[in-house]
C-alpha cells in the first residue's frame, strides 16, 4: 500500500526501526461472479422454466489496477515501467491472466506501489519514473478489470507506523512516570464524539472509490469488475503475535489495527456492491497466514521480512494465494 511520493518504503523502514528500538490478512460477494456486465440470460424453451446460461470467464482484454498489494512490491522478478512502481512479474494480476489464458497483448498491469484513488485518474510520480493515470488503460473493449486500492487513501501504513511510535513514546513515559496507557494508538486517533480519524479517512476513501468505479463503468461498460480486498495482516488473537512483534505494541492497539483493517475491507465491499461490481474477500482465505504466522505459512511479511521483501506486504506465496481466490470469483 505505501505511496512513493509520501512515506512509502521509508514508512515501513521506519516502522522496522521503531520496533527494533522497542524489542528485540473467502469468497466474493453474492453477485453471481459477474461484474458490471452481469449475467447473460439463457433462452427459455417452450414449457420449460427459464434458466441462466453460465457466462464463461473473459479471456481479455484484462486491465489490472491498484497499489503495492496488487503490484507485488519487491517480489522478484520486478518488471514493467516505471520501475518505481515495484511491479512484480508474479503479482496476482499476472497469475490471474495466466490462469484465464489471456494473451500477453490482451493484458495490461498498470498497478503501482503507493497509488491512491487519485492516481486512477491522474499520473503518479514515483521515486523512479512516472506512472500514467491508471484508468487510461481502459477502453470500450476491456472485458475484465481488477482493482485493489484504498489502503493509501486511508493512510493505513501511516496508522501502523503511528501505532508503533505512540507505543514507543508511551513506554518511555512509563519509565519516567511509572504509568502506561492501555491503548495509546487508539487514544491518539479517538475524537471527543466517539469517532476516530482513521474511520474518517476510510469513509473519504470510500467516496473516492465510488466515483472511480463509476468512471470505470463509463469507460468500459462491458467489463466485469472485481474489487479486491486486503488480506489479513494480523491474527484475530493479537497475543499470538508476541513471538514476532514482542511487546512493543500493546495488545489492545494490535486489536485496534485489526479493527481498522476490517473497516477498510467493509468499505471496499459496500462500495463495490453499490456500484454493481464484485467484491473479492481475501481476508477470510488468508486467516492463519498473517504476518505473525510461521515463515512457511505466512502470506504477509512481518516488520522484519525475509531478505529483499517489503515489510508488511504480501510475499510470492501471498500473491499466488490471492490469484487463486480471484480466479475462483471470476470463474464463478
Amino acid at each position: 500500500m505505501p505511496r512513493t511520493t509520501r512515506p512509502t518504503v521509508a514508512v515501513t523502514a521506519g516502522l522496522t526501526a521503531l520496533l527494533l528500538a522497542g524489542c528485540t490478512g473467502g469468497s466474493s460477494a453474492d453477485s453471481g461472479g459477474k461484474g458490471f456486465a452481469g449475467a447473460v440470460p439463457g433462452r427459455a424453451q417452450a414449457g420449460a422454466t427459464p434458466s441462466a446460461t453460465p457466462t464463461p470467464p473473459p479471456s481479455g482484454p484484462y486491465v489490472a489496477l491498484g497499489d503495492s498489494y496488487t503490484a507485488g512490491m519487491q517480489i522478484p522478478p520486478q518488471t514493467g515501467e516505471p520501475s518505481g512502481c515495484f511491479r512484480s512479474g508474479v503479482d496476482y494480476p499476472s497469475l490471474v491472466a495466466k490462469g484465464l489464458g489471456v494473451a500477453s497483448g490482451q493484458f495490461r498491469d498498470v498497478s503501482c506501489s503507493g497509488a491512491t484513488t487519485e492516481d486512477l485518474t491522474g499520473p503518479q510520480t514515483t521515486g523512479n519514473g512516472r506512472n500514467p493515470a491508471q484508468l487510461d488503460a481502459l477502453d470500450a473493449d476491456t472485458r475484465l478489470v481488477t482493482l485493489g486500492i484504498g489502503g493509501n487513501d486511508a493512510g493505513f501504513m501511516e496508522v501502523v507506523l503511528e501505532c508503533a511510535k505512540d507505543n514507543l513514546v508511551d513506554a518511555v513515559k512509563g519509565v519516567i512516570k511509572q504509568t502506561h496507557a492501555a491503548s495509546p494508538c487508539r487514544d491518539h486517533y479517538s475524537a471527543a464524539d466517539g469517532t476516530d480519524e482513521v474511520q474518517r479517512k476510510v469513509d473519504t476513501a470510500g467516496d473516492r472509490l465510488g466515483r472511480a468505479l463509476q468512471d470505470i463503468k463509463r469507460r468500459s461498460p462491458q467489463a466485469r469488475v472485481y474489487v479486491i480486498g486486503y488480506p489479513t495482516l494480523l491474527p484475530a488473537d493479537p497475543s499470538s503475535c508476541l513471538p514476532v512483534l514482542g511487546r512493543t505494541v500493546a495488545l489492545p492497539d494490535l486489536g485496534f489495527l485489526v479493527e481498522k483493517e476490517k473497516q477498510l475491507n467493509g468499505m471496499l465491499k459496500k462500495h463495490a456492491e453499490d456500484a454493481g461490481a464484485v467484491f473479492v474477500d481475501t481476508a477470510g482465505p488468508s486467516a492463519g497466514h498473517d504476518m505473525c504466522a510461521g515463515e512457511g505459512e505466512r502470506w504477509i511479511e512481518p516488520p522484519f521480512p525475509a531478505r529483499g521483501l517489503a515489510p508488511i506486504h504480501p510475499n510470492a506465496k501471498g500473491q499466488e494465494a490471492v490469484a487463486g481466490v480471484v480466479l475462483k470469483a471470476v470463474r464463478g
